[in-house]
């Protein structure tokens, strides 16, 4: 497997396929037929645009919710994690070591609306002991990505 075309297609998945050929010292067509091989064989999953949406005018919230769960006789943690997977507020879900059993990453239009989505959907599921609900209120990085604006200061800096 070429850890280096999955790392430069983490980073940027527009290169070309000139760009990753000429990055690996390899040609177009082997860099395609590779990129087939790892989408045939379920190693790339999928391709996503990362959006800041603090910058569009549009009300939309983020929210990691911690779950303790009760593991069910002869599935453990497998089906109440593909159940809670299911419902479309529901972006990201990991099963984690420590004090809690899931880390469940959802969006919505507003804090109540993700609230309401707990309280009525996520929390009343047999097998949910608790949650607790944090709300981002500010993505500095994002998968890799810097996502504030660096601005910068001109004013210049002097002493006494």
């Amino acid at each position: 497997m070429n850890v280096k075309l999955l790392s430069l297609l983490e980073e940027n998945a527009r290169y070309s396929l000139e760009e990753l050929a000429l990055m690996l010292g390899s040609d177009e067509k082997t860099v395609a037929c590779e990129i087939d091989e790892l989408r045939n064989s379920g190693v790339i999953r999928g391709y996503r645009t990362l959006i800041n949406w603090d910058k569009v005018d549009n009300a939309h919230v983020t929210a990691i919710i911690e779950l303790k769960l009760t593991p069910q006789p002869d599935a453990g943690f497998e089906d109440l994690a593909e159940k809670i997977m299911g419902f479309d507020h529901v972006e990201s879900v990991y099963l984690m070591s420590g004090g809690y059993d899931l880390c469940v990453i959802v969006t919505g239009q507003s804090f109540q609306g993700v609230a309401m989505f707990v309280a009525k959907r996520l929390a009343p599921i047999a097998g949910v002991v608790s949650t607790a609900t944090h709300f981002v209120l500010r993505k500095y990085k994002d998968n890799g990505v810097e996502m504030q604006d660096t601005e910068h200061d001109d004013r210049e800096s002097f002493s006494f």
